[in-house]
């Protein structure tokens, strides 16, 4: 990843930027759903379907897939102009309009997303939310997520837009895992199965 983004991307212009280009990133996002076969091992070793999808944007193609899997969907995001498009997409699931960083919905669920999104956190914030996931979740909850291959800023685009990105080192993410109780089943840098990008899925590892 490149570093020193420049500050027309830093993190906290992301979610003004979602918000801005909205329309756009849901008419050019790809729906080929590249992502399935993740999403399908992340049910696989679900024990429900209760999904909470954070930074879910405008709900297209996965929170879609998800709902047509017979999942209940829960989708967060920060961006209040993508969670209008959540909700007109998908009108069984519930919207809620919050930041991921802090989040306490005071309930937990059976599979946690956070499919490029938590990785337009700043690092700091990114090591905080390893805390936000293990409180919502519950014995053997799964937890699906992308970041980058490896350590470092970069600048990205969106819908035209430049949008910040950053990654800490995969054994940096081992051990936040660790400490709040997820063991991980897989972890694919640049899958090339996935259009390239890196994939956590991890698992609570429950009650002893």
């Amino acid at each position: 990843m490149r570093d020193s983004p420049a500050p027309s991307a830093a993190p906290a212009d992301v979610i003004a930027t979602y918000d801005r280009v909205a329309e756009g990133f849901a008419r050019a996002r790809d729906r080929t759903l590249y992502e399935r076969r993740w999403l399908d091992r992340a049910l696989s070793h679900a024990p429900g379907r209760r999904v909470l999808d954070l930074g879910c944007g405008a709900g297209l193609p996965i929170a879609a897939y998800l709902e047509d899997r017979r999942c209940t969907l829960t989708g967060v995001d920060a961006a209040a102009a993508m969670l209008t498009l959540f909700a007109r997409n998908l009108p069984r699931a519930r919207p809620i309009h919050a930041d991921m960083r802090g989040l306490d919905l005071g309930e937990s669920f059976d599979v946690i997303v956070a499919w490029n999104s938590f990785f337009h956190l700043a690092v700091d914030d990114q090591r905080a939310m390893f805390e936000t996931f293990r409180i919502h979740a519950r014995p053997r909850s799964v937890l699906l997520f992308t970041t980058g291959p490896e350590p470092g800023e970069a600048v990205g685009r969106v819908a035209g837009a430049p949008v910040y990105h950053a990654s800490l080192a995969p054994d940096d993410y081992r051990a936040l895992l660790a400490a709040q109780g997820f063991e991980v089943i897989a972890f694919v840098p640049e899958d090339p199965a996935c259009k390239g990008h890196s994939v956590w899925l991890a698992r609570d590892r429950g009650e002893d």
